[in-house]
């Protein structure tokens, strides 16, 4: 069905009505089927083979390239400026937008908050963009803080482990993961479950802070 919603939505004169389902109905299951991947990319880490490599998941078709942070700030200017009684239904738009976009899904929590706890306090739109800058820097240097914390990480070999992990685009191996543990290493027997756990964090990060938000001009 996603496959063939998206060949119709290049159509001028689509229009959801021409599906037999309204549109609520297909992004609740879009949602459950963005969950479904999910929990089978998490499962992959338990097997050998990978399901993902016989089950066509049609992402690229759900991902769209115009959802960056200069999207979802005219959304958020939108939602400021709406009338009140505009305001619960512009809010649950964004909010199911961030659930139906695999890019985004990793950020919604973030991006909620900021609307729930910091866009009251803003008088004009014009500082959003400023505003949500260093709303984002803030979370993305706790979030980061709190990692290196939990896993007795070196801050300096961590960040460079993750730039290096943007730039080669290839997962650090166990031995790179556990180099940056700081004090006493693992003992053999943990060092697989250890390694998994710092690279699952590291991955998180990212796709929470880098992947898929990338800023336009």
């Amino acid at each position: 069905l996603m496959r063939l919603k998206n060949v119709l939505t290049t159509f001028s004169d689509f229009k959801m009505e021409d599906l037999d389902m309204d549109e609520q109905l297909f992004e609740d299951y879009k949602s459950k089927y963005l969950d479904l991947y999910d929990k089978v990319k998490s499962n992959h880490e338990k097997e050998k083979v990978s399901i993902l490599e016989d089950v066509d998941f049609e992402l690229e078709l759900i991902h769209r390239d115009e959802i960056n942070v200069t999207y979802i700030l005219h959304l958020l200017a939108n939602l400021k400026n709406a009338d009140p009684h505009e305001k619960n239904k512009k809010q649950k738009e964004i909010i199911d937008l961030l659930t139906g976009e695999a890019n985004l899904r990793s950020k919604r929590e973030l991006i909620e908050r900021f609307i729930l706890e910091n866009l009251p306090a803003i008088e004009d739109t014009e500082d959003l963009p400023d505003q949500f800058e260093k709303y984002w820097n803030e979370e993305q240097i706790k979030a980061f803080k709190l990692l290196v914390q939990e896993e007795n990480l070196s801050e300096e070999k961590t960040e460079q482990l993750i730039e290096n992990y943007l730039f080669a685009e290839r997962e650090p191996l166990r031995d790179e993961l556990l180099d940056l543990i700081e004090g006493e290493k693992p003992k053999v027997l943990e060092r697989k479950k250890t390694g998994d756990r710092i690279l699952s964090k590291i991955i998180g990060f990212v796709e929470t802070f880098v992947s898929g938000f990338a800023k336009v001009g």
